[in-house]
């Protein structure tokens, strides 16, 4: 019997801080939620996450090529998906995501479309794969001979933790969409990499001292 615990609240977390930053799909998820409606805004969110789970899968299948790599060098790994993590919340608190910002079209379409234009969007970006690689280390996710349920559990929650963060922001977004400005979205990621760097150095401090973070 696996700890299922364990590794659905280490998917809830890599889906959240995989999602959450930002970056051009986030913009255009607030854009879409703000221009036709929060559903839409939910629906970019759900194509990101559909993107987000493939690079997620390939990560995990490399790394289930060199268990026996990373069961005997966890700890250096560790460190360095903290590093990894570290620069990923400094780059995000220092972004600038009004770049991002695109003239609205003023045509809404369809569900199918947003949602396969965000996950085209998302899927361009293969650099995610290395915040992956970062989070999988540091959390020790996946990393071992976990069964075949283990890592549909994982997946899945990773896919659950993202999907939640969508549904959150759109929530978020339309009940203060009369006072949603693009200062609200750089304040979002201030705080994004704000946590994320936070998280970044307690991890480094607690794989020194010989202590877990999880």
């Amino acid at each position: 019997m696996f700890d299922a615990f364990d590794i659905l609240y280490k998917g809830l977390i890599i889906g959240i801080v995989v999602s959450a930053p930002m970056g051009p799909v986030g913009v255009l998820c607030i854009q879409r939620t703000l221009n036709k409606g929060r559903w839409y805004g939910f629906v970019t969110g759900v194509g990101a996450t559909m993107s987000d789970l493939t690079y997620a899968l390939l990560t995990g299948y490399g790394l289930s090529l060199v268990s026996d790599f990373m069961s005997h060098h966890i700890r250096p790994l560790q460190i360095l998906g903290s590093v990894m993590l570290m620069v990923f919340g400094i780059y995000t608190f220092k972004s600038n995501p009004m770049k991002s910002l695109r003239p609205s079209s003023g045509k809404k379409g369809t569900y199918a479309h947003n949602l396969i234009t965000a996950f085209m969007l998302t899927l361009s970006n293969p650099l995610i794969i290395f915040l992956f690689l970062g989070l999988y280390a540091r959390f020790g996710f996946l990393s071992r001979e976990e069964t075949i349920f283990e890592h549909v559990a994982g997946y899945f929650a990773i896919a659950i933790g993202a999907l939640l963060w969508w549904f959150t922001l759109t929530y978020f977004v339309n009940k203060v969409r009369t006072h949603f400005d693009v200062r609200g979205i750089w304040v979002i990621n201030r705080i994004i990499g704000t946590t994320v760097i936070i998280i970044s150095i307690i991890a480094l401090i607690l794989t020194f001292t010989g202590k877990s973070l999880y």
